[in-house]
């Protein structure tokens, strides 16, 4: 179980069409695929999407930083030390894409050579989730459309609206004409990406108090700690904190400030060690838990299906599990199923799945 070898693997596919969001839009997924390689031959995988307009990551700073600084100080290291890797890694600021990738990719091989899904080694407590698909900047016709050809094919009922464009209108005007083609049928809910102040979210969650919203996300910035505290307490759907919260430190502060209500955990972000702190902690507080995604590919969608499979309280919502129909191919051998609404995991070692290693190679930057 001794960590022999860690490799950052760039790659990239293009998504069928532009991801567009307040904090930015996303045309290639431009990602990382991080192997830990052990002396008995386990090869644990784990996928790193960098957001240089969140985390300021960005894929070549992904790549050097594990080859240059997180793989020596992990290889030599047990798979079952998980904590001392987490300390190690922790001495670098920041890169917690890159972080994570490398914690997931280690409890892939640990669950590999235990024979365990990393599910069940983690908590064990469903095998499937339900599914809900985001909803990118469009006109509302287009947007509506979208929706229907989700719930038509793959059986999706929530849906998760990116809003925080100016005059507020342009977004408030989709999630109603949404509501109206659906009706009761749909569960939706709004994540600003911190594009509005505190006044325009107030302002756009009044416009759409009769629509029946499950949650709002991150609609105005962090920073702005009056205005989101104010917008927080005026609100009668649960706050979500996504990407201000990036550790457990952040999710108590934001809590105990009244600046957040609900928490969205993302493996992509958080790996699955700190995620099961963040997971704990929000359990703890009694706050309702969204598993997010962050545009991950199909190998990032496994890892937060395996975490949000875990628990009750993380499978109780929908999870974020869809961003992979977006692209136009993935680096699995056998590729994700959505049906009727839900994602089901594999019951098979680690986080149950294999690369295709014809597509890693058709896929990665690093060789000409």
């Amino acid at each position: 179980m001794k960590i022999t070898a860690v490799e950052a693997i760039p790659f990239a596919i293009p998504y069928s069409k532009p991801l567009r969001f307040a904090s930015g839009e996303v045309h290639i997924a431009e990602h990382v695929l991080v192997r830990v390689h052990t002396d008995d031959g386990i090869v644990g995988v784990a996928e790193a999407p960098p957001r240089p307009f969140t985390y300021g990551e960005t894929q070549d700073g992904i790549v050097a930083v594990i080859d240059k600084v997180f793989a020596p100080q992990v290889i030599g290291l047990t798979l079952l030390e998980r904590e001392v890797v987490t300390g190690r890694l922790a001495r670098t600021v920041g890169n917690p894409t890159a972080k994570s990738a490398v914690d997931m990719a280690i409890w892939d091989a640990l669950g590999k050579s235990l024979g365990l899904p990393v599910a069940e080694l983690l908590g064990g407590y469903t095998d499937r989730m339900r599914v809900s698909h985001m909803l990118g900047f469009d006109d509302p016709a287009t947007m509506v459309a979208e929706a229907e050809k989700m719930r038509d094919t793959y059986g999706i009922t929530t849906f998760k609206v990116k809003v925080g464009r100016r005059p507020v209108h342009l977004d408030t005007a989709v999630v109603r004409a949404l509501r109206d083609r659906f009706g009761a049928d749909v569960d939706l809910y709004v994540d600003g990406n911190r594009g509005w102040t505190a006044s325009e979210s107030a302002r756009a969650m009044k416009e759409m108090a009769d629509l029946g919203l499950l949650f709002a996300e991150e609609l105005c910035p962090a920073d702005d700690v009056i205005g989101r505290r104010w917008l927080v307490g005026q609100l009668d759907v649960p706050f979500i904190a996504d990407e201000s919260v990036p550790t457990a430190a952040d999710v108590t502060r934001e809590i105990l400030a009244g600046a957040a209500t609900a928490i969205s955990i993302k493996t992509a972000r958080t790996g699955f060690t700190a995620s099961r702190r963040v997971h704990h902690l929000a359990e703890g507080l009694g706050l309702e838990v969204v598993i997010g995604n962050q545009i991950d590919g199909q190998v990032g969608t496994a890892c937060a299906l395996a975490f949000g499979t875990a628990f009750e309280s993380t499978s109780r919502n929908a999870g974020e599990l869809s961003n992979f129909l977006d692209m136009t191919d993935d680096l699995l051998a056998h590729p994700l199923q959505i049906s009727d609404g839900h994602l089901h995991r594999c019951a098979s070692a680690g986080i149950g799945i294999e690369i295709d290693p014809d597509k890693l190679a058709h896929y990665r930057t690093d060789r000409s």
